[in-house]
């Protein structure tokens, strides 16, 4: 059988425990069957990381800006009980924030939606998207733990605009965003909203926070009025504003079919929320990541699943879910035929989700996290078995 073949390279940045076994899996058993595999390989597991002083993280940057298009396995972002299990020198920061700062990329994450398993909200019946605004906010911020008699002043200038005397132990945070890097946002979400035909909500909650809050909104309405008012009129499509505890009520009584906008820290908790409500798994979900400079990685939206890592450390067989994986393999490989026209990775990178929705719906075979609450249940397979079940499926249909 002759291997589909690559002009250019993916940038593939490798992860940690559970995650990185499978990524190795899908590989083996999925893809260089298939594929010439054309990859930048770079180690973005935290003891490279470490040995490197997080030197290998900004090499990632680099090249995601020369070749376009990249692939993340999940990685691990330390605190002080892993950074004694692995020995490490230094509390590195999380490669996401990095990756996602330096690219001032938008993060969308996107359930996979299969019919055999249905949302838990039960009047959700098209896709939820969450886009998350990929830097600032607590990921960025300044933390200082002060203690009684402490005193703390802000200036801005030489105007204090904040002075305190701590009578108790306490905790002070300060972050920023600066507005270019909102105007990217805005602009990538209602970019993407109208290529895919969704909606737009945008949430924050800027009757407390007038300032910060304020600034997010007052730009989403410039951009949409300046710039996408007239295309979203021309394709039926609309865009509001809600205060952020508003818009969760109104979620969980929506029909879904819109890109729900938010911001750093409010997008990290909703699209767990979104993404495990549809499927029960967030392994059933994509995240990618889309720059205004035209760069692009996909990655699963799930971590490195540590506690699986412990058992098959200890032999025992993996009955983790690897679809978020395949997935983020998949569309990286699209993105990748679409840039250099490569029609023959194009379809085998579209047949993927195919063939697991067809595994799953058809065949009925799933991992323990999906296959209960199926509607017939599933059959148990282990990881390596719903690769390769994923393997035949291709195999029938393109080879």
């Amino acid at each position: 059988m002759r291997k589909i073949t690559m002009s250019a390279p993916i940038v593939e940045m490798d992860g940690d425990e559970m995650a990185r076994v499978m990524w190795s899996w899908i590989k083996k058993e999925l893809l260089e069957p298939f594929i010439e595999l054309y990859t930048v390989y770079i180690d973005l597991g935290l003891k490279k990381r470490d040995e490197t002083n997080d030197e290998v993280t900004y090499q990632a940057v680099e090249a995601l800006r020369k070749y376009k298009i990249g692939v993340k396995c999940p990685t691990i972002t330390p605190n002080k009980d892993r950074m004694i299990e692995y020995g490490l020198r230094n509390l590195l920061p999380s490669p996401n924030a990095t990756l996602r700062s330096r690219l001032r990329g938008t993060i969308f994450r996107t359930p996979f939606i299969v019919s055999r398993i249905k949302p838990l909200v039960k009047n959700w019946q098209k896709p939820i998207v969450i886009a998350r605004h990929g830097v600032g906010d607590i990921y960025e911020a300044i933390e200082v733990e002060v203690h009684p008699g402490n005193k703390l002043s802000v200036f801005l200038g030489e105007e204090r605009i904040y002075n305190n005397v701590f009578e108790s132990r306490s905790a002070v945070i300060m972050y920023s965003i600066d507005e270019a890097s909102i105007v990217d946002f805005a602009r990538s979400v209602f970019s993407y909203a109208l290529e895919n035909g969704f909606d737009v909500w945008f949430s924050a909650k800027d009757t407390i926070s007038k300032k910060y809050d304020g600034l997010y909104k007052e730009i989403f309405e410039r951009v949409f009025n300046d710039e996408f008012k007239e295309k979203f009129k021309e394709k039926g499509l609309s865009y509001s504003y809600f205060l952020i505890d508003d818009a969760y009520a109104r979620v969980v009584r929506s029909i879904g079919g819109f890109v729900w906008a938010l911001k750093n820290y409010d997008g990290d908790v909703a699209s767990d929320f979104v993404l495990s409500s549809f499927s029960g798994s967030i392994a059933l979900s994509i995240s990618e990541l889309y720059s205004p400079d035209g760069v692009y990685y996909s990655e699963a939206s799930h971590g490195t699943v540590q506690k699986h890592y412990y058992r098959y450390l200890r032999g025992e067989t993996s009955y983790t879910n690897p679809v978020g994986l395949i997935l983020a393999w998949a569309k990286a490989l699209e993105k990748r035929a679409i840039l250099d026209a490569n029609n023959e990775l194009l379809l085998f990178s579209r047949a993927i989700p195919k063939a697991i929705a067809e595994v799953i719906d058809v065949d009925g075979y799933g991992t323990p996290d999906i296959a209960k609450i199926a509607d017939p249940p599933l059959t148990v397979v282990s990881t390596l078995d719903f690769i390769r079940l994923v393997r035949g499926k291709i195999e029938k249909k393109l080879f």
